[in-house]
């Protein structure tokens, strides 16, 4: 072999090794059918929340189906949602990230003093929207939404009410909103915050509260084991497979939903932004993702683009404004 053959040889080989590294260093590829690779997914509070499962499932979906490679699913835990959500803005540019959010996510950011704001992030698509519930242990002695409000309007301190979220979430906002609906001085709430709905099920279970309000997919099997009652729901239409009241029902003048979205670090390219909302809407479309949202009691809302971009403006608004009325802001 003639020298300048094997130098052509290595040439060759060196130029395959570093067309290797360029593709891997360019942040979210795709192949010809293998959809999204080297993308994480960041969930804002601890495993076992709303946004924990709403990732976890979605991911395992995308997986399953073959939209993305394998999606690394990761916890940030902190000041509900603050801590993940300056993890995300301090990504600028990172196309190989996304983070599940909602709601508490808004709020946290407004209580904890946090110049971070949703809608200076890149929108990718609103997924879902759920409604909140007022739950207590099994032996609870308060058997009927009547009761619990009763037993808060004799002495507001005495009942105590946990929440998945920070103040400004919607586990916060909902039992605000509901005290004022019912004549009870949202001041006076007796209010504790958990980091997620693992922990405030934890409490709940304990019986070191009186009650909860969370989403309700994030109860399906204790709610099925018996283990936690519903005693009312918050939106216009009863949840199917749960025995519970809405609100209205129970004649109470409030309706009340929380929502899930998806975001990506501000300053991505285009074409990863194209290609994680191509990957969601595919997602969305998938006959699994449907029997996922009537498993979890979930309503479809998904949105994208500037509808999603002008939607979270509109919830940075509601939360500030919501806030600043309870004087929490």
């Amino acid at each position: 072999m003639s020298r300048t053959a094997g130098g052509g040889r290595v040439r060759a080989v060196l130029l395959l090794v570093l067309a290797g590294i360029l593709v891997a260093g360019c942040g979210v590829t795709r192949g010809e059918d293998e959809g999204l690779h080297r993308v994480r997914m960041m969930v804002p509070n601890s495993p076992g929340g709303g946004y924990d499962l709403t990732a976890r499932t979605a991911v395992k979906i995308m997986e399953d189906e073959g939209i993305t490679g394998r999606v690394e699913v990761f916890n940030v835990i902190g000041a509900g949602g603050t801590v993940a959500m300056a993890r995300l803005m301090n990504e600028a540019g990172n196309d190989d990230l996304m983070m599940m959010m909602g709601l508490g996510v808004v709020g946290a950011g407004y209580t904890n003093g946090s110049t971070a704001r949703v809608s200076d992030a890149t929108a990718l698509a609103r997924m879902v929207e759920e409604q909140e519930g007022i739950l207590v242990p099994a032996n609870s002695p308060l058997r009927t939404v009547d009761d619990f409000v009763a037993a808060w309007h004799a002495d507001p301190s005495a009942i105590t009410i946990g929440g998945g979220s920070s103040p400004g979430g919607p586990d916060h906002l909902f039992p605000m909103e509901t005290a004022r609906a019912v004549g009870v001085d949202p001041k006076a709430v007796n209010f504790v915050s958990y980091d997620g709905g693992g922990d405030l099920l934890t409490a709940l279970l304990g019986e070191k509260i009186t009650a909860g309000t969370s989403g309700l997919g994030e109860y399906v099997d204790q709610i099925e084991a018996g283990q936690v009652r519903v005693l009312a729901v918050s939106g216009n239409e009863r949840v199917p497979g749960i025995d519970a009241p809405t609100l209205r029902e129970a004649g109470i003048d409030l309706t009340f939903t929380n929502w899930r979205g998806i975001l990506a670090p501000p300053g991505i390219s285009d074409d990863a932004k194209a290609a994680m909302v191509e990957a969601l809407a595919t997602l969305h479309d998938t006959p699994a993702w449907k029997e996922a949202l009537v498993k979890n009691g979930w309503s479809d809302a998904f949105t994208t683009g500037p509808e999603f971009e002008r939607f979270l403006e509109e919830q940075d608004e509601r939360v500030s404004s919501t806030l600043s009325e309870l004087g929490l802001a």
